[in-house]
């Protein structure tokens, strides 16, 4: 099965492992229109989706991450014993139902319900992608296809918050629901071509036997660490606190080309930039990520320049320097993500993929979660400034951690390790 994955025929070599990836990708991004329409939506079109008070709103839009807490265990007790397919096709069928439910329902418990489903299909859909992508990559390519998957599916995010805002805005929350719905399920035969149907395994190493003790090595913990640190300091704390950091530096009345422009719009198009990129500079950072030190290295470089920038981010005395660093940040963010997440799946592919990958998405969800709780209350004691700059020095700390660690082990720092 593996070396299914490369087939050479006349004209040259077709990696079906990539279009695997690309797949299991798109399909993703079909199902992640409906979430990221009502993001953008919800906060403004919050009475036309049946919602009477604006706590409602808040609940909706973070109970699916919640829900995710207690569930990922369970969805990786599903991955070892069930076909991956399954998993994605329930995922997918999941999607569809709660994307047509944001505009027939008016109930605000009933759409509460659909949210916290649409936590359960996407905890299938992430775990299941990250199999997919270890199961089809080897050492040489893992990066690129961690970066390729990352960013195709964030096209998904990407069209639900333009094209959905300007479908509502166009028509109604019941049209644009019930378009993305229908695109959700043109995914189902995708679901049939891309994901093979052979169990998952839990391993993928012929010498797995050793994978008890590699879980409990220094460089999982590491990893895991890394991973939470994405959580908090780009889910959580920057994706919850842009608009207000942008707020404080922004003039009253500001306009560009004649239309008045909000923190909130800026907010959205410094989001968006990141998400139209990604694409294309999540799979070249990937692809230098070839070799443990390689991605230790760039490791080390998105901390230390995080840091820097988010110190800056923090201290910034206008737009004209603030906006520049923040489309820095979101380059150095897609690095970040893109490497922590090949690293995880480095070291699933060594250990025990289910179990890994699934302690690397509770500590992302449990980073992403407590980020913008952990930002807010600390907003109410202290200034933005003093908070972008407390998050700046947990990147240095994080820095410092691997540099140590790395230079104390050597090349005994490792996976293996």
């Amino acid at each position: 099965m593996k070396n299914e994955c490369k087939k050479k025929e006349t004209g040259g070599t077709i990696d079906f492992g990539k279009k695997r990836i690309i797949g299991i990708a798109l399909i993703t991004a079909a199902a992640v229109l409906g979430d990221s329409m009502l993001l953008i939506a919800l906060p403004i079109y919050w009475k036309e989706a049946g919602i009477d008070s604006l706590w409602q709103v808040g609940m909706l839009l973070s109970v699916n991450r919640f829900i995710r807490l207690p569930v990922n265990p369970l969805i990786g007790l599903f991955y070892k014993h069930f076909h991956r397919r399954t998993g994605i096709m329930i995922a997918v069928i999941l999607a569809v139902f709660t994307t047509a439910s944001y505009g027939w329902l008016k109930d605000f418990w009933l759409l509460l319900l659909m949210r916290a489903i649409w936590g359960v299909a996407w905890s299938l859909l992430r775990l299941g992608g990250y199999l997919s992508v270890i199961e089809a990559s080897n050492d040489r390519n893992r990066g690129q296809y961690v970066g390729l998957y990352n960013g195709l599916w964030g096209i998904g995010g990407l069209t639900g918050m333009l094209v959905g805002g300007m479908l509502i805005d166009q028509t109604s929350f019941l049209f644009t629901s019930s378009l993305f719905a229908f695109v959700g399920l043109l995914a189902i035969p995708a679901v049939y071509r891309f994901i093979p149907v052979h169990h998952q395994e839990s391993t993928s190493e012929p010498g797995a036997q050793t994978a008890a003790w590699k879980w409990r090595s220094v460089h999982t913990w590491f990893v895991l660490g890394t991973g939470g640190a994405v959580g908090i300091l780009v889910f959580g704390l920057f994706a919850s606190t842009l608009s207000q950091l942008i707020a404080g530096n922004i003039p009253n009345n500001w306009s560009a080309g004649g239309f008045a422009v909000g923190a909130a719009t800026i907010a959205g198009v410094v989001q968006a930039v990141r998400w139209g990129w990604d694409p294309f500079v999540a799979p070249l950072i990937g692809k230098t990520l070839t070799t443990h030190r390689g991605m230790v290295r760039s490791l080390l470089i998105v901390l230390f320049s995080g840091g820097m920038i988010f110190i800056l981010l923090g201290n910034a005395a206008s737009l004209a320097i603030l906006l520049p660093a923040l489309l820095v940040f979101q380059l150095i963010s897609t690095a970040f993500v893109t490497t922590s997440d090949t690293l995880a799946a480095s070291t699933a592919a060594k250990t025990d993929r289910v179990k890994m990958m699934t302690a690397y998405t509770i500590v992302v969800d449990v980073g992403a979660a407590l980020g913008p709780l952990i930002s807010f209350l600390l907003l109410d004691l202290t200034s933005i400034a003093l908070v972008y700059t407390m998050a700046g020095y947990i990147f240095f700390v994080g820095g410092f951690c691997w540099l140590v660690a790395y230079v104390r082990g050597g090349s005994s720092f490792d996976i293996d390790s």
